[in-house]
Order: structure tokens, then C-alpha cells, then sequence
């Protein structure tokens, strides 16, 4: 009796394990995404700088294949154009702002922007409700970008020589803010984009809010974290990394293309 117990208990929870784990579907949904991306460069050496703030606007498609447990699993792709860069902080032994010196009632001011197509690609986990109600979510993944064109947006001719410090072995006597700025490093400004393809990991928290009829609405954190550097990266080269650390906050909206027939589906 307590053979055959045993033997009841451990079917039993095959099937209890069974109803649980992999309840699956095929829910298939495409949408678009708006938001704000907040971008800065890791230099090394150092470059003071700001986040970059510029919008980023794509479409989103997302496969939701199975609950496993209390978990929603799905797979998410987007294709984003988006403007990343860097502005800096060009700043005196004081920490405050350097006059331009033909103008001294102007400060020196500098930025890039760099348009980008970005593709991320997600492995996402939901926790509530899939087709009414409200979902919290995480979800990570590589992401690729590719590089389409760049700006320079500043208030000095970054290639004069009187903006120009030189080197250590071989100093400029015409460059005019040796004694004002805080750091001299300013290869950046007159270098264009070396390396046309990025990639990293990104990853997002967030919120969505699910009705039959009409749609998901998503809205998300996430952070990206540059690989690949935009510059070369050698000995000889002027910086040993230079890459990409983004803030993003998206608003996504999904409608279902496919999806799963399953009462049970809440």
C-alpha cells in the first residue's frame, strides 16, 4: 500500500508538473516605439561630457511561445532609428564653463550626433496578465547598430589651430586654452566615426497594459552597453575605448496579428 501510495503521489505530480510547465501558444504581435535616448561615450582618456538627449522612434515585433511556471516567455525584435552621441563639458579649473576667446560672452560648446539604425534582439520573461490587465516584464539581449551619417553641432571651428593643443612631445604655441581647460584631450572633436558597426548588450524593465481589443501599451526602462568602440583602439590610436552607454525610455504599442486559442489565457 505505501509502494503504490508512492507510486500515485509521484504521477500525480508529473501531471501537476505537467499542467504547469509549458503551457504553450504561439501569440504573434507587431507594433511601434517612440521614446528619448540619453547618450554619453566612455573615452579613455577621458573626456568631460553630458548625456546627449535626442529622440528614437522603430517598430517592434514580438513572438510570445510559451508559459513555463508563472513566467510568459517571448522573443522581441525591433528596428530603431535613434541619435547617440556626446556633449561636453568644457570646463576651467573651477568647474566652470571656458569663454570663448574672440567672444567672451560666449562659452565653448560642443557636440556630435551620430544617426544609427538599431536592432535589438530580446529573450523576454512577463509576470500577470497576457490579454487583460497589467504585466511586469524584463526582458535582454545583443544589440547591432549600424552607423548612417553624423553632426558636428558647435560654436568654434573645431580645426583652427587655436583650438588645437598638439602633443606632449610637440605643443601648439597657437592653441589659447592651455591655462582655461580643464582637459586638453580633443582629438574627438575633428575625428569622424572609424568603426561603422556597433554592438553590445541591452537590457529593459517595464510595464504593459493588455485589452482584447485594443492592444498592448508598453512603456520600459532600459540601458544599452556598447562592445565596440567608434574608434580605433591600438597603441597608436588616440583612445583605448570609445564606446556607447545609453538610457533609453520607450513607449511601445502592439496589436496581435496571431493569437493562441486557449481560454485559459488570461
Amino acid at each position: 500500500m505505501k509502494r503504490a501510495a508512492l507510486l500515485i503521489t509521484y504521477h500525480l505530480s508529473l501531471i501537476t508538473a505537467t499542467a504547469q510547465v509549458g503551457e504553450y501558444r504561439t501569440d504573434f504581435a507587431v507594433g511601434i516605439n517612440g521614446g528619448y535616448t540619453m547618450s554619453s561615450i566612455a573615452f579613455v582618456p577621458k573626456v568631460p561630457q553630458s548625456m546627449l538627449g535626442s529622440p528614437t522612434f522603430g517598430f517592434t515585433a514580438r513572438l510570445t511561445s510559451e508559459k513555463y511556471f508563472n513566467s510568459i516567455c517571448a522573443v522581441v525584435a525591433e528596428l530603431n532609428y535613434t541619435t547617440i552621441g556626446w556633449k561636453e563639458n568644457i570646463l576651467d579649473f573651477d568647474d566652470m564653463p571656458v569663454p570663448l576667446h574672440t567672444d567672451p560672452t560666449q562659452n565653448l560648446e560642443y557636440m556630435r550626433k551620430m544617426n544609427y539604425l538599431q536592432i535589438p534582439f530580446f529573450a523576454r520573461m512577463g509576470w500577470g496578465r497576457e490579454r487583460r490587465g497589467v504585466q511586469f516584464f524584463f526582458q535582454v539581449g545583443p544589440q547591432f547598430g549600424i552607423f548612417l551619417n553624423e553632426k558636428t553641432v558647435a560654436n568654434f571651428d573645431v580645426s583652427q589651430p587655436e583650438f588645437n593643443p598638439g602633443t606632449t612631445d610637440n605643443p601648439n604655441p597657437a592653441y589659447q586654452y592651455r591655462t582655461a581647460r580643464v582637459s586638453d584631450v580633443v582629438a574627438q572633436d575633428t575625428m569622424a566615426v572609424e568603426n561603422k558597426f556597433d554592438y553590445g548588450i541591452a537590457g529593459g524593465l517595464g510595464l504593459e497594459f493588455s485589452h482584447p481589443r485594443l492592444g498592448h501599451f508598453l512603456v520600459e526602462g532600459r540601458y544599452y552597453y556598447g562592445l565596440g568602440n567608434i574608434y580605433g583602439a591600438t597603441k597608436r590610436d588616440n583612445f583605448a575605448r570609445s564606446n556607447f552607454g545609453n538610457i533609453v525610455i520607450k513607449f511601445t504599442y502592439l496589436f496581435d496579428i496571431i493569437r493562441t486559442r486557449n481560454s485559459k489565457i488570461k
